[in-house]
């Protein structure tokens, strides 16, 4: 018998299910011999109120370990992540979204009322539609990582997140050990070279390739950030590395900060134009510069921007 596991979706995409797939061969005596699944919805048919419906309240099994995937953005995420703390000795927030709100928190920079609207009252499909009120869970009043709701163990963000480190965390977990992950930036295994010229006042659009030979390592490209482009790097947690260089990079384009801030407490977006204007860099010429936050919007990061308000001429 191994130690009981509950996994459990949000707010997802089930990226982070096909990142726990990708850990290869390795998975098979983890599941097999390792670890004993009570819960899974991608992977199992458990209901939450009882197999026939006979339950009156939502239930998940007790478990030592629990991972949980997403955001929590309505009340059901938010019913079902607390069952899961409830249930579980130890929980573990998954990928990006569960850990720092992910894509869905792009939903934090808009008004909800007008996202609401404009989601279920799309006047080219749909005229007349209303919001529906039944049936569909009520929405927050914004999108929550989960460790704003409650207590959790161990966070492995990423999107998706590296194989590698989920099978990392649950061997520490079965040796009883601390997990082995990376605690550094982007920046700091990035192998491109760096000129530090500080030649650079203000950056552009990544709408043409970077400066690189098809037939030379990446070693021998410029880094991109010195280049011009808006790389994340430097502000971006590591971890998304798989071969010689990480992900983004090793296919020549910027860091898009999928892996979130390197510090817990990090503003990617703060941080990142620090950064910029510690090196005279132009803050201005950072079109969209809320995008940064792309994938770190919860924890009330990124919030509906203000409406200017035009005054009419007397």
């Amino acid at each position: 018998m191994g130690v009981t596991t509950a996994l459990e979706w949000l707010g997802s995409c089930s990226g982070c299910e096909i990142a726990i797939l990708n850990i290869g061969e390795d998975l098979l005596p983890l599941i097999t011999e390792a670890l004993d699944i009570v819960h899974a919805p991608v992977l199992m048919d458990h209901k939450y109120f009882g197999q026939t419906g006979e339950g009156t309240v939502l239930e998940i099994p007790k478990a030592t370990v629990g991972i949980v995937t997403g955001g929590v953005s309505n009340h059901e995420h938010l019913e079902v992540l607390e069952e899961m703390r409830d249930k579980c000795d130890v929980l573990i927030a998954l990928g990006s979204c569960a850990t720092h709100g992910g894509i869905p928190a792009l939903m934090n920079g808009q008004d909800l009322k007008e996202s609401w609207e404009e989601i279920f009252q799309t006047h080219t499909t749909d005229p007349g539609a209303e919001i529906p009120t039944i049936e569909v869970p009520a929405p927050l009043d914004r999108v929550y990582a989960c460790d704003e709701k409650v207590k959790i163990d161990m966070q492995l963000p990423g999107c998706p997140p590296n194989p590698a480190h989920i099978a990392e965390v649950i061997v520490s977990l079965l040796e009883g050990r601390d997990p082995v992950l990376p605690g550094k930036s982007v920046c700091d295994t990035c192998p491109t070279q760096r000129e530090g010229k500080g030649e650079l006042s203000e950056l552009k659009r990544f709408i043409t390739n970077a400066d690189y030979k098809a037939d030379k390592p990446i070693d021998q490209m410029r880094c991109l950030l010195e280049q011009g482009y808006l790389c994340l790097g430097p502000v971006t947690a590591a971890g998304c590395t798989r071969g010689e260089a990480p992900s983004c990079i090793s296919a020549r384009v910027p860091c898009r900060g999928c892996f979130g801030p390197v510090r817990k407490d990090g503003n990617q977006l703060l941080d990142m134009m620090n950064a910029l204007a510690s090196n005279g860099i132009d803050y201005k010429s950072v079109i969209d510069r809320r995008s940064i936050l792309r994938f770190s919007g919860a924890h009330g990061l990124l919030k509906p921007a203000r409406k200017k308000v035009v005054k009419e001429e007397a």
